[in-house]
């Protein structure tokens, strides 16, 4: 399927573009820029920033899970849509393997499995030379259509 609620791929099945078209809040915010995202793989790059760093200079371990729990969830809501379904973060588990401090860094996600109520993806982060920055899991709950959320129906709401 070449389209979903309000976004639409490339001809090769490609939504990073659309994605890109309406970043918005936590992603706009952080810089994410997204290079491939379908059902099966998502990557995104990053440049990093001032904003980006905890008191040492480094890479806040946050943005890390941050980024690896967006790519994920990416993928994860690009593979429950066909079915009418949204999906919600039940757990993250990142690791923080070498530190940062400037750079482009690309997050890819990939699933390990995806069924109709849960999914599972896992996600590494890469520096510029490819050495593992950060890697972690993340479980999703897929929510039928419908499905109330922290009190309203799901729904994407767009941020400027």
């Amino acid at each position: 399927m070449t389209t979903r609620p309000g976004l639409t791929a490339t001809p090769d099945g490609d939504f990073a573009p659309a994605l890109n078209a309406v970043r918005g809040g936590w992603n706009k915010a952080m810089g994410i820029h997204f290079v491939h995202a379908t059902a099966d793989e998502v990557i995104a790059e990053i440049e990093i920033g001032a904003h980006h760093h905890q008191a040492y200079g480094i890479v806040h371990g946050g943005m890390h899970s941050g980024l690896i729990e967006t790519v994920a969830s990416v993928g994860a809501a690009l593979a429950a849509l066909p079915r009418g379904q949204s999906v919600v973060g039940l757990e993250n588990h990142t690791s923080f393997l070498n530190a940062v401090r400037e750079g482009k860094l690309q997050a890819t996600a990939r699933p390990l499995m995806r069924g109709r109520r849960t999914q599972v993806w896992e996600a590494t982060v890469t520096d510029a030379a490819g050495r593992a920055i950060a890697s972690g899991r993340v479980r999703f709950l897929a929510l039928e259509a419908g499905s109330s959320l922290a009190g309203e129906k799901v729904a994407v709401k767009r941020s400027s």
